[in-house]
């Protein structure tokens, strides 16, 4: 299996592929359209963002300098808001449900780097799903964790740092995220 297979199947794989660079090149070019839009077209996303993603649905809405590591494993539901500064590392798929909202500077990640020091030099991690419901708001600075599903309705706090999958209807904060009462 080459290391784009074994990445898409949750599989130990080499970060350092050229294959992979190429992808990431992709994503890189399609991010700079994205990010220097005309002030006029800040409500559209661009082609090559919406080629990009898996699936977008309805009126979503991206705002400038957003940064994601290949764009294909993304999928987002109706009326998606990502507030500026938001990164997600989408080295696998990273499910996000419709009238979700993520706040500035939030951060997705799929990747967990290898623990031994020689694999982690060699570019091992392995790749690991996000989902976030529908009708879920992610706070300024929440990081969202590898594998981590947070259900629908529920709220994370500004600044958290999510390990754990939250239930839906949950409010979050603190770090590591831990439910309010």
């Amino acid at each position: 299996m080459t290391p784009l297979q074994k990445m898409l199947a949750g599989d130990w794989y080499s970060c350092l592929d050229p294959e992979l660079e190429d992808l990431r090149d992709r994503a890189r070019l399609a991010l700079y359209h994205n990010n220097h839009r005309a002030p006029d077209k800040r409500r559209d996303l661009v082609p090559e963002l919406v080629d990009l993603f898996s699936a977008v649905g309805c009126d979503c809405y991206i705002e400038g300098w957003f940064h994601c590591a290949y764009g294909m494993n993304i999928t987002l539901g109706d009326r998606v808001f990502l507030n500026t500064g938001c990164t997600i590392l989408d080295s696998a798929p990273v499910r996000i449900g419709d009238d979700t909202m993520l706040g500035p500077a939030v951060q997705v990640y799929c990747a967990q780097h290898a623990k031994d020091p020689t694999d982690r030099k060699a570019g091992l991690e392995i790749a690991l799903p996000v989902t976030i419901g529908a009708n879920v708001w992610i706070g300024g600075g929440a990081i969202i964790m590898p594998g981590v599903t947070i259900g629908d309705r529920a709220i994370v706090g500004a600044g958290s740092v999510v390990l754990k999958d939250v239930p839906a209807d949950a409010r979050v904060v603190g770090n590591p995220a831990r439910a309010l009462p």
